[in-house]
Order: structure tokens, then sequence, then C-alpha cells
């Protein structure tokens, strides 16, 4: 069974590195430590992430107006002296945090993409930066160009005592629902395995070879057992967040089919 690549549940996974990534970009981190309370209360931005990048990703014209200019609203009020939610840059930042972190799960389940389709993939990306403003322009014209890219700017990554703070609050999770918080402890171990080491030392994240010999096993599993699920439960996040999306637009359009050819 073939299924888009965006739709797959088990990319979920790395929805901690792809934040504490964006954190350490000291403007987005300005910005969430000032405007948000996401780290009290984690649902509220994870379902406002999902909605947008299940629309972008998976959705048609309608969810992709939709999503944008709900993600519009809410960034609005978010400016300062140093920072400016709809700054182009650091909306390609948070774009590029989504796209490696996508890859990163994928490749170590589902395997890498054949040539053509992660090119495919790569170019589709490009769009949950678009759809906020960010010109065609600025996003890597290849893969390669990316890693380039990449590579600058998590060297560039500071954690200051605030965003770590925030990062603490956000493992406490004290506003979620209870099978929220008591998911934290795992969830915390998983994205230290997956953030680049010289981030997850700035988080004060620890990580030992007993914990890698661990973490490379449950990669093992996941990557035998998860392949085998029904296409629907594979694909069942796509399905609620677009539905959710829908109703806040006021929309009453079907899901899309659950099945899908990869690099479509």
């Amino acid at each position: 069974m073939r299924i888009d690549p965006p739709s797959e549940a088990v990319i979920l996974a790395g929805a901690g590195r792809a934040i504490l990534l964006q954190l350490a970009r000291p403007e987005v981190g300005r910005g969430v430590a000032d405007h948000s309370d996401f780290a009290s209360n984690p649902m509220g931005r994870l379902h406002g992430t999902l909605m947008y990048v299940y629309a972008v990703m998976c959705g048609t014209d309608a969810d992709r107006r939709a999503a944008s200019a709900y993600v519009d609203r809410r960034h609005d009020p978010v400016h300062g002296d140093a920072y400016d939610a709809h700054d182009p840059e650091l909306q390609l930042w948070v774009a590029a945090t989504l796209y490696d972190t996508a890859v990163l799960v994928h490749d170590r389940v589902l395997g890498h993409l054949p040539e053509g389709a992660a090119d495919a993939l790569f170019a589709r990306y490009a769009g949950l930066g678009t759809a906020l403003r960010v010109p065609a322009s600025m996003w890597p014209s290849s893969r390669a160009e990316f890693r380039t890219y990449w590579a600058a700017r998590v060297a560039e990554l500071t954690v200051s005592p605030a965003i770590r703070a925030q990062a603490d609050a956000l493992w406490r999770a004290e506003r979620a629902p209870r099978w929220v918080r008591l998911l934290m402890p795992f969830n915390r171990w998983m994205t230290a395995g997956l953030l680049p080491e010289t981030v997850r030392d700035a988080y004060g994240l620890t990580w030992s070879r007993a914990d890698q010999r661990r973490l490379d096993r449950l990669w093992r599993v996941v990557a035998a057992v998860y392949p085998r699920l029904p296409g629907g439960v594979r694909t069942w996040p796509e399905r609620y967040y677009l539905r959710r999306l829908r109703a806040l637009a006021g929309t009453s359009r079907a899901p899309h089919p659950p099945q899908r050819a990869a690099g479509r």
C-alpha cells in the first residue's frame, strides 16, 4: 500500500523535535514566550499547526485559504522590537523544521523515497511557507541546497534560559489532558533522541549510548509494525484535522480518501 508521505501519522512522532527547533531560533522563541501559552497548553498549538500542515499538504484550495487565514489571524498580534511572526525568514525556518522532521521520521520508519518522489515532496513542502507570504524564491532550489541552508541555520541556534524554561514547561503540560501529561516523559525522551546533538545539549536534555540503543530498537519495531497497519489508521490524523478545519471554516466538504499514490 502506498500512502502520500505527508498523510502518514507516524510523522507526528517528530512533533516535539520540530517545536524545539523552532523555539531555538531566537526570534521565534521570543515571540512564543511573549505571546503564547503553548508550553502549559501544548494541544492548542498542536491542533492549529496540524490543521495548517494537513490543509496545505493534503487539502483543497479552499482548505489552504482557510488555514492560511487562520494562521495569519493568530500571527497578527505576535510582534515586538526584535521579532514579527509574519517575517518571511521566520516562516521559512518553521517550514524547514517541519520538512526536515517529516523526512527524518519517514526515512526511519518507511525508508527513503525514490529520488523523483523525494524531489517532488521537497517542492510540495515549500507550500508551507509560500501560503504564509514567504516568496517562493526563498525556499531552497534543491534538496542539496536545503541541506546547506539547514546546516547553517542549525549552527546559529541558541537556547536562552527563558526558552529552556518554556521547554521545561512544555514537558509538564499543566493544562493538557491527563493522557497527554502521562505521555510527556516518553515524548521528551523521543524528542531528545531526534534532535541534533548541539540543540539537545542546549536544552539540557541528556542522552547516552544506552538511550541510543533503545531508540534504535524502537525504530526497528515501529518500522516492522507500522507499515502493516490499515491505511485508515495511518491516515486518521489527516482526516481528523481536515474535518476540524472545515468545521471551523463552516464548510462540509468530505475528507479526502485515505490512500494516495506517493509523490502525487
